[in-house]
């Protein structure tokens, strides 16, 4: 599944610095010849993919990346310091275009890859180098090259391994959340998630899953009802389906029915989509009277035509096999990649 995350960026590369015209000016070297040095490469702009990074949300707030000029060149032959690169890391997937010519620009999907996107600017020659055996005290220079300035567009797509389905207030957003540094919208009404958030749950061991918070579905999805095949179409590229089944609906609905809905629309779409191997959790326990939670779950799993121990009970507000849900969501990824 690829999750759009978009961003726009101002690049500009340094400005090489001018060659010197100078000459030697010794008092016993009465004629003393060129020495004007060139001048310093200006820093190049440089993008890096860094796997820790998983938004381009930063670069809304910082767009603008210059790297700084090179340096005159000066006399006795003195180079001009070249100008340092700005190097800019981003996240692992981000595809790079030019706004003006929406030409590719990189597809950044491996780790510590890199691209120059402004290159920097080559330093002038110094009057030295025009020296010729007819031309002994030439008194010119080049300029140093004009900097490279670039409107970039950003995206970046992350491959989902876990979609979240379930009905509008299963619960979906509030355990995202809990699993991950994602801060989707939390609301006691339907539609909370209108496009979906993705998040990445680390687990022990240096594992992580990218896990999506997919908006709402309702019956009648398959046929365009609600958000429709906007959420089907992005469901339907996850490796695993995580299923939130709310034990305590806001509407007093039936929880097995509300799973009913869910796989009915699955198998409308695409019987690919809903043989997709899932992970059924049964959400919201901490509202479950705790006298009455072995039966509930029981006859819940039961109407479902699951074992107890082929399920997850789980709460997403307090945190409660949270990380069960993610290990047995781990081994479902592992088995088809």
């Amino acid at each position: 599944m690829h999750l759009l995350d978009e961003a726009k960026i101002y690049v500009r590369s340094g400005k090489g610095g001018d060659g010197c015209v100078s000459l030697r000016r010794e008092k016993y070297i009465p004629k003393g010849g060129p020495d004007g040095g060139d001048g310093g490469r200006g820093g190049s702009v440089i993008l890096v993919a860094d796997p820790h990074l998983d938004t381009l949300l930063p670069f809304r707030y910082a767009p603008h990346y210059f790297a700084p000029h090179g340096q005159q060149g000066s006399g006795s032959s003195r180079h001009g310091r070249d100008g340092e690169d700005r190097r800019v890391k981003i996240p692992v997937g981000t595809q790079v275009r030019d706004e003006e010519t929406d030409e590719i620009v990189a597809d950044l999907d491996e780790p510590g890859q890199e691209v120059v996107v402004a290159r920097g600017g080559r330093g002038g020659y110094g009057n030295e180098h025009f020296k010729t055996a007819t031309n002994q005290t030439p008194r010119e220079a080049t300029p140093g090259e004009p900097v490279v300035e670039r409107t970039l567009l950003l995206e970046l797509k992350l491959i989902a391994d876990v979609g979240l389905v379930g009905l509008p207030n299963a619960g979906k957003s509030t355990l995202l959340s809990s699993i991950s540094k994602a801060r989707p919208k939390v609301a006691d009404y339907p539609f909370t998630t209108l496009v979906p958030q993705p998040g990445i749950a680390e687990l022990p061991g240096d594992r992580r899953l990218v896990v999506a918070d997919i908006p709402g579905l309702i019956e009648g999805a398959a046929d365009g009802a609600g958000l429709g095949h906007d959420f089907l179409k992005h469901i339907e590229r996850t490796r695993v389906i995580v299923h939130l089944i709310d034990l305590m609906p806001m509407d007093e609905s039936d929880p097995v029915r509300n799973h009913e809905v869910i796989r009915r629309e699955l198998h409308a779409f695409s019987p690919e989509l809903a043989s997709k191997p899932e992970v059924v959790v049964l959400n919201k326990i901490d509202l479950v009277d705790p006298e009455e939670r072995e039966a509930v779950v029981r006859r819940t799993a039961h109407a479902i035509g699951l074992g107890v121990d082929e399920l997850v009970v789980a709460s997403g507000a307090t945190g409660e096999n949270l990380r069960e849900v993610l290990e047995r969501a781990w081994d479902l990824v592992r088995s088809v990649d």
